[in-house]
């Protein structure tokens, strides 16, 4: 036995002399991978933190947007209320927003009124909005907070634009009508059975193949996977064309709230919630065809109602 052991005693020290590189090897690599995790996760944690406060930040100033807007609007349609209406022939009455002041220019009147309608449509699309601006954050990915927020303030500025156009379309339509209606007394008279009329085919709106379209593309734009640039380019042309689909969408719903009112707050409420639940709702096509058989309903009975009080 001692035969044995022998050559494998005598190998020992050359053994060890081989595995104490090896040895004195693993300390040391332990302690590097140490290091090496630590800075790693201490890069995560920065990272995370930043990401915090940049959400934090984003809600932050968009809650702040919206109360600002609302109160514009609210003190907008509270003075214009005091104002008072005009009566005119048919039972109805014309708001003063289509009308200019005294010794005000049309020019004035139009500033005027692009001024309450922008306050009006950051307070009635906003909710809705920031879903949309949330998604166009993530697409773009990580970026420093400062151009995050930037290019998302790109996106809202143009989303707003295209909806500023359409408010002075409307305006320049509406006071034309307005003016035609102050002269023509047939014509006003005609007014309630076009209202009825108008709130018909918003309604028979919600039901086509062109609202879904244009109403998946603010739910879901940009889509899920998709990288965006980040860059003011891609941010403004996003902005953009988020505000045409929604104009598109939404020109059903805004058409009526330009005919039942532009100054009625209940109004503008009732739109807003309709807008909002179509596109935040989880299931939005049953959302769109329940409004739209609420309005065409509602539209019948104004039909009805002129009719009857014709």
């Amino acid at each position: 036995m001692k035969a044995l052991l022998n050559p494998w005693i005598a190998r020992l020290p050359a053994v060890l002399r081989e595995l104490r590189p090896a040895m004195l090897v693993a300390p040391a690599m332990s302690r590097v991978v140490g290091v090496v995790g630590a800075t790693g996760g201490r890069e995560i944690s920065r990272r995370m933190i930043c990401e915090r406060a940049s959400e934090r930040a984003f809600f932050g100033v968009s809650a702040l947007l919206f109360a600002a807007s609302t109160v514009a609007t609210i003190a907008w349609c509270t003075s214009m209320s005091a104002m008072g209406a005009m009566p005119m022939p048919g039972g109805w009455t014309m708001s003063m927003a289509w009308m200019s002041m005294p010794g005000q220019t049309w020019p004035g009147a139009a500033a005027a009124f692009l001024g309450m309608w922008v306050a009006m449509m950051v307070a009635m699309m906003l909710p809705s909005l920031v879903p949309m601006l949330w998604r166009y954050r993530k697409a773009v990915g990580r970026t420093g907070e400062t151009r995050l927020g930037r290019l998302s303030a790109l996106v809202g500025v143009g989303y707003f634009l295209v909806w500023s156009v359409f408010g002075m379309v409307a305006f320049a339509l509406g006071s034309a009508l307005a003016g035609l209606e102050v002269r023509l007394p047939g014509l006003a008279r005609a007014v309630p059975f076009a209202l009825g009329v108008l709130v018909l085919i918003a309604g028979a709106l919600q039901f086509t193949a062109c609202k879904a379209r244009h109403l998946a593309c603010c739910r879901e734009a940009p889509g899920r996977g998709l990288r965006l640039p980040a860059d003011a380019g891609t941010a403004w042309r996003h902005g953009l064309s988020l505000g045409l689909h929604c104009s598109y969408c939404c020109a059903g719903l805004t058409a009526i709230l330009l005919g039942v009112g532009v100054m009625d707050l209940r109004a503008m409420a009732v739109v807003t919630a309709a807008i909002t639940a179509e596109r935040l709702a989880p299931a939005g096509a049953r959302v769109v065809q329940a409004i739209g058989a609420v309005i065409v309903g509602a539209g019948l009975l104004l039909i009805v109602r002129a009719v009857g009080l014709g």
